[in-house]
């Protein structure tokens, strides 16, 4: 069977092919923004050639240069396209290794490859890829008749090769940001306070006061700041602020930063799984959790750069897919994709959707405007904070029944969340432009099988063997813009399901490790879990409520890729302090075990963040929380040891990790704290307050 990016990107060339210079040209759909997807994606094009990892060249992301493989989302790169960029390899390795039996006049089967020379008998035949890539029609679709290598004949793949995209960031050359272009003009844009607002006045000779040298662009209500230099408009941009009158500014309720909000809100209902619960003589357990409204907090503000000359609009971009990018050009500024050019380049992360599609569109309609000069628009952190789309927020309100064992036989998951994809395919610059009509809402996405996908339902049923489950999503009209952030609703569902199972284990007196293997059948699931416990020391644990804690978590990412199970030692008094965070993983094939491990170690980063510190308040014309002071993270000192272990590395399925940890996490701290106080904090984040709160219930 031929992979799906591949049979949607069906000529072998657009994959791979052998430069003159001795290089193998190795190109693929994938975004790098540090996860390092580039070097494991090279590591499978290298293994399945039998080609040297030096000699490959990867080619940089742009449209018309690489595979479309859309957006780089959902932890999906190793996943769907290390398939695609295997299953193509092993047939550009059969078409060669035909043409060099071809030319040696033996049978292809005789043939070793070896750094990409072909051996016969075991020695040198004298012909290699490059010398035979003259032969070789590679503008062909792939038969899906070559066979990958088994995982046992790989030798690239499971070493920790060096990341190709360190040294140009480590030297300076990578970011985008800092791409200087002939005739470069800096823009800021005069943000709406919110979407509804109009723009009722502009004092145009106080911003010249502060900059004289300043274009203003007034487009109805896009207002742009175009200068010499980013100091320059930067000047413009607060002057402009203050010169600026608008009507219509909507008022946000401060109550809606909290989860318990959501309910008041206009909602769309959907049930699934097993139908409801009948009357039961059953014990019946009840808890609600609530996850508030998240930002990405990328360490640097978004930017973009865009060139509009001879008819042909450049953009650059550090977004999550150069085509997505294109097709969202096109649709603002009515423009042909053919004549839409996206390049990416390297900025600051954007786990999820955050404000990397913006800046690059701000660019592209003033630099339409004003044709001939690069435009390069760089946001502030207030913009990246109160623009860019956040994480929803999200309410879980978890039922169980209990048979007499106090065995977990029948879950309902009740969920409210405003939609996870919610901004994608927009720009918040559209609601300023003349004649603007808000996109019709997107088709409902069919899983294979048939059934409805929704980030708010990944992980919303535990990862364990119960008899009957089910789910009712109430997706709310989004107050402010949401849209992806790194595990859709996978985290927070976790983080509600395995702190509701410590919760049981409790009521029913059994210890939380045993009640959940006793539910788990699947012996890769137990062997993570009873690996993690050994690591964590967990036959040691003491007892509750000592201000020292040890909690641990367990879920398999969306029922079926990696199993993860995390542990946490905390203490607390006023606050919570991590002591130490374990993760051990079953991620099947491993391509690079250092690049697993850090994307493993980011996320449980970021989710302790998200536990303890992190929270959109939401004020005003929306976003109150627009500076780090009023949006605190996990400090550097904050971070404990964190270790981490990888299981079965070598099965033949790889599956994706940047999503994996997040949720184990933020479960095993809630649990560690519960075990630390004696008393449970079931909303996010767990500040001092909640602490307060949680034993003063007690």
């Amino acid at each position: 069977m031929i992979p799906a990016m591949l049979a949607a990107n069906p000529r072998l060339d657009r994959w791979v092919s052998f430069d003159p210079d001795g290089r193998v040209r190795v190109a693929f759909g994938r975004m790098e923004y540090g996860q390092g997807i580039a070097t494991a994606l090279a590591q499978i094009a290298a293994d399945e050639l039998d080609a040297p990892f030096a000699r490959l060249r990867v080619v940089p992301a742009a449209t018309g240069d690489i595979p479309d493989e859309g957006l780089t989302v959902g932890s999906m790169s190793i996943e769907f396209s290390g398939p695609a960029l295997r299953a193509a390899c092993a047939e550009v390795r059969a078409l060669f290794t035909a043409a060099a039996a071809g030319r040696l006049g033996c049978d292809a089967a005789e043939l070793d490859i070896r750094d990409g020379a072909f051996l016969k008998g075991g020695q040198a035949s004298g012909l290699d890829y490059w010398s035979l890539a003259g032969e070789v029609d590679l503008a062909r679709a792939p038969t899906g008749e070559a066979a990958p290598k088994t995982s046992d004949r790989l030798r690239v793949v499971g070493q920790s090769e060096p990341r190709l995209d360190l040294p140009p960031k480590l030297f300076g050359e990578a970011f985008l940001h800092d791409l200087r272009l002939p005739g470069l003009r800096h823009a800021r844009v005069l943000r709406q306070p919110s979407p509804q607002a109009r723009l009722k006045s502009l004092d145009e000779a106080a911003i010249r006061r502060a900059v004289t040298d300043v274009d203003i662009l007034i487009d109805q209500d896009f207002v742009a700041l175009i200068c010499g230099t980013e100091a320059e408009a930067a000047r413009a941009h607060a002057a402009a602020e203050g010169a600026a009158r608008w009507e219509g500014v909507r008022a946000l309720d401060p109550a809606l930063s909290e989860p318990a909000a959501l309910k008041a809100l206009p909602c769309e209902d959907f049930a699934a799984g097993a139908p409801p619960a009948g009357p039961s003589n059953r014990r019946r357990i009840t808890a609600a959790y609530g996850k508030p409204f998240l930002s990405h907090g990328s360490l640097g503000p978004s930017a973009g750069l865009a060139q509009f000359q001879d008819g042909q609009l450049t953009l650059w971009t550090h977004n999550q897919g150069v085509y997505p990018m294109r097709a969202l050009a096109a649709r603002i500024t009515g423009l042909a994709p053919e004549v839409i050019k996206v390049i990416h380049g390297q900025g600051p992360g954007c786990y999820g959707h955050n404000g990397a599609d913006d800046p690059p569109i701000d660019a592209a309609l003033i630099a339409i405007r004003r044709p001939g000069a690069p435009i390069r628009v760089q946001w502030r952190r207030e913009d990246e904070f109160g623009h860019a789309p956040v994480g929803t927020a999200m309410l879980m309100e978890l039922s169980a029944e209990l048979d007499a064992s106090g065995r977990l036989v029948d879950y309902t998951a009740e969920i409210w969340n405003t939609p996870h994809t919610g901004a994608r395919g927009t720009a918040v610059a559209e609601s300023a432009l003349p004649g603007y009509v808000a996109p019709p809402k997107p088709p409902q996405r069919l899983m294979p099988d048939g059934s409805r996908f929704s980030g708010g339902l990944l992980n919303a049923t535990p990862s364990y063997d119960i008899a009957a489950t089910r789910t009712l999503e109430h997706v709310i009209e989004t107050p402010i813009r949401s849209s992806s952030l790194r595990s859709l609703g996978g985290a927070a569902n976790t983080f509600a399901a395995e702190s509701f199972i410590d919760e049981l284990a409790e009521a029913v007196g059994q210890d939380p490790l045993a009640y959940r293997l006793a539910m788990l059948s699947d012996p890769r699931g137990r062997a993570v879990l009873t690996r993690l416990a050994e690591m964590c020391g967990w036959a040691g644990r003491w007892e509750a409520a000592t201000g020292r804690g040890l909690g641990l978590a367990y879920d398999r990412h969306r029922g079926r890729g990696a199993m993860v199970a995390c542990a946490a030692e905390v203490e607390v008094d006023t606050e919570v302090r991590l002591k130490r965070l374990w993760c051990a993983c079953d991620g099947g094939l491993i391509i690079n075990p250092d690049g697993a491990k850090n994307q493993i170690e980011g996320g449980m980063i970021m989710a302790a963040s998200w536990t303890l510190k992190e929270q959109v308040k939401l004020g005003g014309a929306g976003v109150a929380s627009v500076t780090w002071g009023d949006y605190p993270i996990l400090r550097f000192s904050e971070i404990p040891p964190v270790e981490i272990e990888l299981l079965n590395i070598r099965d033949p399925r790889p599956v994706g990790l940047g999503e994996v940890s997040q949720g184990p996490v933020m479960a095993a701290i809630g649990n560690a704290v519960a075990h630390a106080l004696g008393a449970r904090i079931r909303d996010l984040p767990m500040t001092r307050e909640r602490i307060a709160q949680a034993l003063l219930a007690e």
